[in-house]
């Protein structure tokens, strides 16, 4: 499947704003709680995932798996730890503090690569890591004394996982041995959902809940995540960055128009921090490609 550029921008668009409808299902939700959302969600992933990929990578995917090397089975856990610290997180805050969390992810991802990989990284980068630090430091302090500082310091997993798998994913494709995301993906989806069924047993959701849950699994992880992967072979990854940010946009409306969850003055501000360090970053990352 090969895209212009126009469509992968457009189909971008909408797996952005598939992403973003997370926030706004677990608020519909009766009776199944934080453990139980991510379990359900993982699994259906993992089960749509395992009957995708045959399908478009042919059936020698799974022995393709198997000889992958450890690069890939990284790639699963940090994945798994990126589900389940954005499911329950949602559970125990609000969606646009989660989101605007998860939005500090290319930022973490560069400040982890500086940390543990030993790479150098710009003025530019380091400032921009500030702000954005600023600015979820800003959002922490403000829930000390509502009590919501926990989902978010949970919600940090999140981005951490996702900085983590992105800099073994390019140090493998250095060293040789690509990563292919979508196989990562399932493996990711099928731990999480292996380490939270003891925690959310016994199984206590609706079928309504679980309906709303196989969404989630279907619609707004596995299909996005290979649509994604179809669009990441057009666009720069500056593009892909600048995109992805309308996560934040249309799950914050999404929250909003859909269960009346209007963010806090503490969440403006300090997600015009983050948003506003991590749009500057990739505008002068984007113009420095592009001068002569």
């Amino acid at each position: 499947m090969t895209l212009r550029h126009g469509q992968a921008v457009a189909l971008m668009v909408a797996v952005t704003f598939l992403w973003a409808t997370a926030g706004v299902v677990t608020r519909q939700l009766e009776q199944a709680q934080a453990f139980e959302i991510t379990f359900w969600r993982s699994a259906f992933t993992a089960l749509s995932l395992a009957l995708i990929l045959p399908l478009w990578q042919g059936r020698g995917v799974w022995r393709r798996m198997l000889t992958s090397g450890r690069a890939l089975w990284w790639s699963g856990v940090c994945w798994a730890v990126m589900f389940t610290a954005f499911m329950i997180a949602l559970a125990l805050t609000s969606v646009a503090n989660v989101l605007i969390t998860l939005a500090a992810g290319p930022l973490l991802t560069a400040l982890i690569s500086r940390l543990f990989f030993g790479q150098r990284l710009a003025r530019q980068t380091w400032a921009a890591i500030v702000v954005a630090g600023l600015g979820i430091a800003w959002m922490f302090a403000r829930q000390l004394g509502e009590g919501g500082w926990l989902g978010s310091v949970v919600a940090l997993g999140a981005p951490l996982g996702g900085a983590f798998n992105w800099n073994l994913v390019q140090r493998s494709q250095r060293e040789g041995h690509g990563v292919d995301l979508v196989p990562a993906v399932l493996v990711g989806a099928a731990l999480s959902a292996a380490v939270t069924l003891p925690l959310a047993w016994p199984l206590r959701a609706s079928a309504h809940d679980v309906a709303w849950l196989a969404g989630l699994g279907v619609w707004q992880l596995a299909i996005p995540c290979v649509l994604a992967v179809v669009c990441a072979r057009v666009l720069k990854p500056t593009e892909v960055s600048m995109l992805a940010l309308l996560e934040v946009l249309f799950g914050i409306a999404l929250a909003w128009l859909g269960a009346g969850e209007v963010p806090s003055p503490a969440v403006w501000q300090g997600g015009a921090l983050v948003l506003g360090a991590l749009l500057t970053h990739l505008w002068l990352t984007q113009r420095k490609e592009t001068l002569p």
